[in-house]
């Protein structure tokens, strides 16, 4: 807290003392970036030395480039591929479970989610914190933030994310005692933060194992954090009774199968109730994998792809059966 204090100091005397008591900006979506911030409890003065920074000046062209519709497909169209290799990883999620044991066991009297999925996703996001993020969270949003030109729905989605996410970055920067130019996040091209990659937007159910706010970075942290996600935002509130999951790896290959056979096809979905669009649905009038679907439902709030569900689903269910 000391180190934020006098780095603020340091930055308020480059500026000339320049007192701040408003949230007028130049530059588009900066007021109503600055005002949310407020509500969410930064001073406005704060608010403003991080949006007047030198953060807001760093632009990151090629995450910017990554948001293009074609990469995002690309990517879901490799997410079976992602699933067949993590298979030869159920090893290490085992040995990562029982190193972590005493963490997993607050998280499920907590939060009744099951160990083998928050170790799965865990393994999926970064496979257990081996993968390191190169991006700043900040700079990915900021970029939107400044970058967008709204033509089209898919651009206004675009940049309300931009605006969302930077406001929770700041709100957190602040809560940490960073200052602005400590405020660097390590994320995905997509601003995906820390292990079990918490889009900022989502920070809002980060936990810790012993701390009083939450660190990403921590394996502790992540493990009670994505426990605390599934709980809160999925209604995962009871445990899985794994004799009552089929088969993963039958259901897991009959699954692509069907996949490949039939457009828009949703492992739990018929229809969307957002959209009303219809999908060719897998497990639906299938007493026999009803209790599954109920589960698969809970983790595609953590990541809407079938595909990254029933990999999730297949890795825990491995696991659950070597534990």
């Amino acid at each position: 807290m000391l180190t934020r204090k006098l780095l603020l100091l340091t930055l308020t005397t480059t500026m000339l003392f320049a007192e701040y008591i408003n949230c007028e900006f130049q530059k588009p979506h900066y007021e109503e970036i600055c005002k949310k911030v407020v509500k969410k409890g930064v001073p406005v003065h704060d608010a403003n030395l991080f949006l007047l920074s030198r953060k807001t000046e760093k632009m990151d062209l090629r995450s910017f480039k990554l948001f293009h519709p074609d990469k995002i497909q690309k990517h879901r169209e490799n997410e079976k591929k992602a699933n067949n290799v993590l298979v030869k990883y159920v090893p290490k999620i085992i040995a990562h479970v029982k190193k972590y044991d005493k963490v997993y066991d607050e998280a499920e009297k907590r939060y009744g989610v099951n160990r083998e999925i928050v170790a799965s996703i865990l393994m999926k996001e970064t496979k257990l914190g081996i993968i390191k993020p190169s991006f700043d969270a900040f700079e990915v949003f900021n970029t939107l933030v400044v970058k967008v030109k709204v033509k089209t729905k898919r651009d206004k989605w675009l940049l309300n994310m931009g605006k969302s996410n930077l406001v929770s970055i700041i709100s957190y920067c602040y809560k940490k005692g960073y200052a602005p130019e400590q405020c660097s996040l390590p994320s995905s091209y997509a601003g995906a933060v820390g292990i079990p990659q918490f889009m900022p937007s989502s920070f809002v159910y980060i936990d810790s194992y012993k701390d009083k706010v939450g660190d990403l970075t921590k394996m502790e942290d992540a493990i009670m954090s994505a426990s605390r996600y599934l709980h809160k935002k999925a209604n995962f509130t009871t445990l899985i009774d794994w004799s009552k999951i089929p088969k993963m790896p039958k259901v897991e290959a009959d699954w692509y199968d069907y996949e490949f056979k039939n457009k828009d096809a949703s492992f739990v979905y018929s229809q969307s109730k957002k959209t009303g669009k219809k999908y060719n649905c897998f497990a639906c009038n299938k007493p026999e994998l009803e209790y599954l679907r109920t589960y698969a439902k809970t983790i595609m709030r953590y990541n809407n792809s079938s595909n990254y569900a029933i990999g999730v689903m297949r890795l825990a269910y491995d696991t659950h059966k070597g534990l």
